[in-house]
């Protein structure tokens, strides 16, 4: 009998980096009875941070997922949990988690409130309409505020924050919560870690006001999501049931129009049941999702997927994995039907079947078999040949292609090479995996210098990844100095034709273009090609050609050899020869029009901006603002939160490296930092000369 997935919960864990979601998660595992004993980040000994790399810098490198059993009332919640990380660094693996998950719980900390990492989760699962509880942890730390942490979320992150809790105490004093729906107070034993440390208690005298007001606050949010609820409130609030609050809150939750917020201290065991109470309570179930929508790829109309295991089977890859004992394991959201263990499922993307050798459900690192996956769960699957990140799977007689990801482009870019020429190989194969991972980490080779280059989103991300090389994989490599990921841009439009003959006895080549090149319009990435010839003066079939010859010329811009991302070109008139005209002449056609064109239409270096956000003492706040003037910063806000200066600035990503120890030094230690690209802008003129001087002339002048 297939599994009511009303009891099922597919969550993820959000935040800015060192909010604690990792021990959040450790406790949520300890309390649903999945571990044992609570692994603890700062030891080293937490479940999901099983990488080497991560139990040693006490950070979360690679989301890890596991399912646990939560007992609500007389029934048993499954629920899928994955651990994401909070270093932008590896934003990536929040990105794709989300993608897939049905509610996410934002973790926010009670001192660093709305931190920038936690804008951009909350942006990521705004994108995706993923549901959202909040959760205010380490209410025990010097300089906690709750209150503050609501109002940052009303106003930083636009929601609409609900308390459903209340503190009992802050800092050293924090004791405990008041439960606002059953207006009841959780006091909790910090020594014992038993499942159930508290005792439910009646509310402080002195609390009283405070939470019958918050309350009031909460009955009035509830009234809004359903009508009966707001005329009981009009005539008696006392009539109100606990059921009748909680269904209206669980609706305006997964109507995304109204965040619940909890708090509590999970390093502590303080608040963590009750969290788990609030997440089968108000966020969704696959069910409460609805249907998932995508494409059939035969005739390309829209299809709909009931989450029922009677529909027929299709999910979404969301993560690739490369582990030591299974090889390489797919981690797959199932969206509808069953998948059993040893059957046969179409990829849509490579149009092949493969056949599923094992499923596993996770937990952390390891693998436990399992003979099917249903609608509504998250698993690991082995042996799939053709995988990539986002790819749809399902059954062969119903395609569907569900929306896939999109990832932002590399900053960041190194120089490597093996210390050994025996290594060569072992080099290739270890990088081809790593990028099979990571849909952010590039591998390219440079034809100038027969470098090979990796690409990442930031320093941290690069160093993570060498080390892996090392100890993954056993390749030991030499670095060269960071470099920064330019690309060109056009400014101006131009019109240009092209002639390409070639005569070399027999058959010539022969192909004639009259093109319009420029800037793409505002929004569009890529190449926008737009055909204007009438009258076939380039016949049809050569038109792809002309299009596919701009897009490969695109990967080498005029002035220094970096990619140009967007471009619009027109394809006005041309001509043809009836013998020697072909594709790849037009091809080639194109791709000289552009070396030529591009040079005229004012093409500038574009440079990666940074959004920086550093948080000082008062006393070095003058030396912070010098330094980043020096490195080319924009200060855009200045702010005070608990006694500290929060400066927010916008700095090109080629002046930031090594700022982290520069800020140490300025600052005695007492000064941190956080970064995430913002965007490209133009580099000034000075510095572009310099660059386009060090590449050299990638092209000879065809004009003289």
């Amino acid at each position: 009998m297939a599994r009511d997935l009303k009891y099922t919960r597919n969550i993820g864990i959000m935040a800015h980096i060192d909010a604690g979601k990792t021990t959040t998660s450790e406790r949520i595992l300890y309390y649903t009875g999945k571990t044992h004993k609570i692994g603890e980040v700062h030891d080293g000994a937490a479940t999901m941070d099983w990488m080497v790399e991560e139990q040693e810098r006490g950070i979360t490198i690679t989301s890890a997922a596991t399912t646990a059993f939560w007992h609500y009332g007389a029934d048993t919640y499954q629920i899928n949990l994955i651990d994401t990380p909070g270093h932008v660094d590896f934003t990536v693996e929040v990105e794709r988690s989300l993608r897939v998950l049905d509610g996410t719980v934002a973790t926010f900390c009670a001192v660093g409130r709305v931190q920038p990492q936690s804008e951009t989760v909350w942006r990521q699962a705004d994108k995706y309409k993923v549901p959202k509880i909040a959760y205010v942890n380490k209410m025990d730390r010097v300089g906690a505020d709750f209150m503050g942490v609501v109002d940052d979320i009303k106003n930083k992150l636009g929601a609409h924050a609900v308390p459903i809790c209340l503190p009992i105490g802050a800092e050293e004093k924090f004791q405990g919560i008041v439960d606002l729906i059953d207006m009841k107070a959780y006091f909790y034993d910090t020594d014992n870690k038993e499942l159930v440390n508290f005792e439910i208690k009646d509310i402080p005298a002195e609390l009283l006001d405070e939470a019958s007001q918050w309350r009031n606050n909460l009955l009035e949010t509830a009234a809004e999501f359903d009508e009966a609820l707001m005329q009981k409130y009009f005539d008696d609030p006392q009539t109100i049931t606990k059921e009748e609050i909680i269904a209206a809150i669980r609706k305006g939750t997964i109507a995304m129009d109204i965040v619940p917020i909890c708090c509590g201290s999970s390093f502590k065991n303080k608040g963590v049941q009750f969290l788990l109470d609030a997440v089968v309570r108000y966020l969704p179930s696959p069910l409460d999702k609805g249907n998932v929508t995508g494409i059939n790829p035969r005739t390309n109309e829209e299809v709909e997927r009931k989450p029922s295991a009677s529909e027929p089977f299709c999910g979404l890859v969301f993560k690739i994995a490369t582990d030591p004992f299974v090889g390489r394991l797919a981690y797959m959201r199932a969206y509808s039907g069953r998948l059993d263990s040893g059957s046969y499922i179409l990829n849509t993307r490579s149009v092949k079947k493969e056949r599923v050798a094992r499923l596993y459900q996770m937990h952390s690192n390891k693998q436990n078999p399992i003979d099917f996956v249903e609608a509504g769960d998250i698993c690991g699957v082995v042996g799939f040949k053709d995988l990539h990140t986002g790819d749809t799977v399902c059954d062969e007689k119903h395609p569907i292609v569900l929306e896939s990801m999109v990832f932002p482009d590399p900053v960041i870019g190194l120089a490597v090479e093996p210390k050994t020429q025996g290594d060569l190989d072992k080099l290739g194969i270890a990088l081809g995996k790593l990028a099979e991972e990571d849909p952010t980490f590039t591998v390219k080779s440079d034809n100038e210098t027969g470098q090979t280059i990796i690409s990442g989103m930031g320093e941290l991300h690069l160093e993570i990844l060498v080390d892996r090389l090392k100890r993954e994989f056993g390749v030991e490599i030499n670095q060269g100095a960071p470099q920064v990921n330019y690309k060109e841009a056009l400014m101006q439009t131009v019109q240009h034709r092209e002639v390409f003959k070639k005569q070399t006895g027999g058959r010539g080549k022969f192909a004639d273009i009259i093109v319009e090149l420029g800037p793409a319009d505002e929004g569009v990435t890529g190449l926008q090609f737009v055909d204007e010839v009438k009258g076939g003066n380039i016949p049809k079939e050569f038109i792809p050609a002309v299009e596919k010859g701009f897009k490969a010329a695109m990967q080498n811009g005029p002035l220094a050899g970096y990619e140009v991302t967007s471009m619009k070109v027109v394809l006005k008139d041309g001509s043809f020869h009836p013998v020697d005209s072909d594709q790849l002449s037009f091809e080639i056609c194109a791709r000289q029009a552009f070396r030529k064109a591009a040079r005229k239409a004012a093409p500038v270096i574009m440079e990666p901006i940074m959004a920086l956000e550093v948080v000082t003492p008062e006393d070095y706040m003058g030396d912070v603002i010098g330094d980043l003037n020096k490195r080319r910063g924009q200060i855009t806000n200045m702010d005070s939160r608990g006694g500290a200066r929060i400066i927010k600035a916008k700095v090109p990503l080629s002046e930031q490296f090594g700022y982290v120890t520069v800020l140490r030094t300025l600052s005695s230690g007492r000064a941190t930092s956080t970064m995430e690209f913002s965007h490209y802008a133009e580099l000034p003129a000075n510095l572009a000369k310099d660059i386009i001087d060090r590449a050299g002339t990638r092209y000879l002048d065809d004009e003289d």
